[in-house]
């Protein structure tokens, strides 16, 4: 089913805009209810005409995973792309003036506004929950794992970073040590555990960036388990969408140690 879910957000100079963004929700009546809620967040095209092409943010494949393991999902198509259309709330500058927590900040509010209104549904656990984001939206992830909202247990990372163009700049995105910057310092307030997922080729961040992030983030207090699975493709950092098979297990051990167990299938009459 999708909603549409007004939202207010700023971006990097100040402008605020009101709007409302289209939400795909994925769920299966037959789960234990109540069910957590999980938001799934999409990436950022570094080019314009790609960011307008993205059409609605579904993710069909991971979403029916997650629902599997019994989650309301949700899957916004946030302010600026697709179909929810608007102003590019997330640009974050030139490549040599980036400033990024603005944009992140706007992606982290429409996060906490679709967890807020999927957990009015009488099948949602309003205490149980979990934030997921693919490239942009894994730095998202983080973002939200540092403003540590109420009954949000863990965040998961998949290849989250900033100012990447694997056709102008492979593996070298704009600024990392702003960005190194930035996941310390959300690493300083952080305490929900996360997972980092990325792998070798990834085109937009490279292999030694991501690492040191995370190493940032884990030396200024956040928790997160890495893992950084060998090349796949011409792109690793499209290891989420083309490679479920490879990150499924990984992630599925992590929300078990972390509570969030798939449902038990039932027995047959």
């Amino acid at each position: 089913m999708q909603i549409d879910l007004p939202v207010k957000v700023v971006d990097m100079y100040g402008k605020s805009s009101e709007q409302a963004i289209k939400v795909t929700v994925f769920y299966d009546d037959s789960n234990p209810q109540p069910a957590p809620v999980l938001v799934l967040n999409h990436g950022r095209a570094a080019e314009a005409e790609d960011r307008a092409k993205l059409g609605r943010a579904r993710y069909s494949d991971a979403s029916k995973f997650f629902v599997q393991r019994g989650f309301i999902v949700a899957v916004p198509t946030r302010v600026g792309y697709g179909v929810s259309g608007g102003d590019d709330v997330e640009y974050s500058g030139t490549c040599g003036r980036k400033n990024y927590l603005p944009g992140y900040a706007a992606s982290a509010a429409q996060t906490l506004a679709v967890l807020e209104a999927v957990r009015q549904r009488p099948d949602a656990a309003k205490d149980r929950a979990v934030v997921v984001g693919q490239s942009y939206g894994g730095t998202t992830a983080v973002t939200i794992a540092s403003l540590n909202p109420p009954g949000v247990q863990v965040s998961i990372n998949f290849a989250g970073g900033g100012g990447g163009n694997p056709k102008t700049q492979p593996q070298q995105p704009c600024a990392p040590q702003l960005l190194e910057r930035m996941f310390r310092s959300y690493g300083e307030t952080a305490r929900i555990p996360m997972l980092w997922v990325y792998t070798e080729n990834d085109m937009y961040f490279g292999p030694r960036y991501p690492r040191e992030w995370r190493e940032a983030y884990v030396a200024a207090g956040g928790k997160a388990d890495f893992v950084q699975f060998p090349p796949h493709g011409d792109d690793g950092h499209l290891l989420f969408s083309r490679y479920p098979e490879v990150w499924q297990p990984r992630v599925a051990e992590f929300l078990d140690t972390h509570g969030f167990k798939a449902p038990q299938p039932k027995a047959m009459k």
